[in-house]
């Protein structure tokens, strides 16, 4: 299991916002473009951790094979329901990209376990992701900046608690993730158009 602990790792541009909160998406979109600003035109790699076979850690390959319907240029997805990334592929895959790309900018997309009152919420900060961190398996960090969705409570039998998390709960947070991922991106993308083609006249 890859699942990380509700807790902040880095600063936060946006406190977390619950994914049925009207601005959620909005909110979500701008704190993602704001980190994606420091990225440049460097490779997007988005690392969507987890597996299919937990209900609770499934959101990240959720995410993963709706951003692969979008299509998305210029974004190179890894981790979906056909090809999760989890704890036995984790090393292997971001191998892949250390090779694969010059100096990728790596968001990471994980589940979390946190409070009662936090279930439900987004969260997006900069730095890495520590997957396995809420079932006590130490994984090398991932990512420049992650986002995260707290699926279920953390505290007590952890792999039991994420086999009986909803999964209602899980797809709509993948629902909006994979939405705001999308906006930004898109975004992004539209802005170094323009910028090469301003350098270019």
């Amino acid at each position: 299991m890859n699942l990380n602990r509700e807790k902040p790792l880095a600063r936060q541009y946006h406190q977390p916002i619950h994914y049925l909160d009207r601005h959620a998406c909005t909110s979500v979109v701008s704190a993602i473009r704001y980190y994606l600003s420091g990225a440049g035109q460097n490779d997007l790699v988005i690392v969507c951790i987890g597996t299919d076979r937990s209900t609770g850690d499934a959101l990240g390959p959720l995410v993963g094979t709706q951003l692969e319907s979008f299509l998305l240029p210029e974004a190179a997805i890894y981790g979906t329901l056909e090809n999760p990334v989890h704890a036995v592929n984790l090393q292997e895959t971001l191998s892949t990209i250390k090779v694969s790309y010059r100096r990728p900018f790596i968001i990471a997309v994980d589940a979390c376990l946190g409070q009662q009152q936090n279930i439900g919420k987004i969260c997006v900060s900069e730095g890495p992701v520590l997957p396995g961190a809420g079932v006590n398996k130490k994984l090398e960090p991932v990512g420049n900046i992650n986002i995260t969705g707290v699926v279920n409570v953390s505290g007590f039998m952890e792999y039991s608690v994420l086999q009986s998390t909803r999964l209602s709960i899980v797809i709509n947070l993948s629902k909006v993730i994979s939405k705001s991922l999308v906006r930004a991106i898109l975004s992004r993308d539209h802005a170094n158009l323009f910028s090469r083609f301003k350098s270019n006249y």
